[in-house]
């Protein structure tokens, strides 16, 4: 009994950590959030510059004043129907960590929805889908009047080598 306690003590704290502001945004019926200090801007679709030999997911680069940033489709890295862009359709320009690097890329979104103050009592831990679905890039799920949101941890949604496959792109 005190081992649960412990443990239902320590995914509280973890909680408590994950309560703060996050944008919420939209990939067809679901509704997904990154935390907000991890979101530089929101920009509108442009010209993406496509790179040879990159993942399906990988739209290629765009030129955001001066800088060159890698342009990922999150409706293909998640396995999910392609859609039309529409005039919602917009890129999150969001910063990355990895290890000591930081990197800037944009994710490709339906639309941006608001932001939102959720608290630690809101958010329970992502469900376990046994050992065949990988849900380490899901902080938690937020749980918001009639809703879910899953709150994503961006700087798992892409892996190592995958992150060094699009360091390149952008070179």
């Amino acid at each position: 009994m005190a081992a649960n306690a412990q443990k239902s003590g320590q995914e509280q704290n973890a909680m408590e950590e994950l309560a703060g502001k996050y944008l919420t945004f939209n990939l067809g019926e679901e509704t997904y959030g990154l935390q907000i200090l991890k979101v530089q801007e929101i920009i509108g679709m442009q010209e993406i510059t496509k790179v040879p030999r990159t993942p399906e997911y990988v739209k290629g680069v765009i030129n955001l004043r001066g800088k060159v940033i890698p342009i990922i489709d999150l409706r293909r890295k998640f396995r999910m129907e392609e859609v039309e862009i529409s005039r919602k359709t917009c890129i999150i320009v969001v910063q990355v960590q990895r290890g000591d690097a930081e990197v800037i890329m944009g994710i490709i979104v339906d639309e941006v929805s608001e932001v939102l103050e959720i608290g630690a009592e809101e958010i329970e831990p992502a469900p376990s889908f046994g050992t065949q679905v990988d849900t380490a890039f899901i902080l938690g799920m937020a749980k918001m009047k009639d809703e879910v949101k899953i709150l994503l941890d961006i700087d798992r949604v892409l892996s190592e080598g995958e992150m060094e496959a699009l360091a390149q792109a952008a070179a």
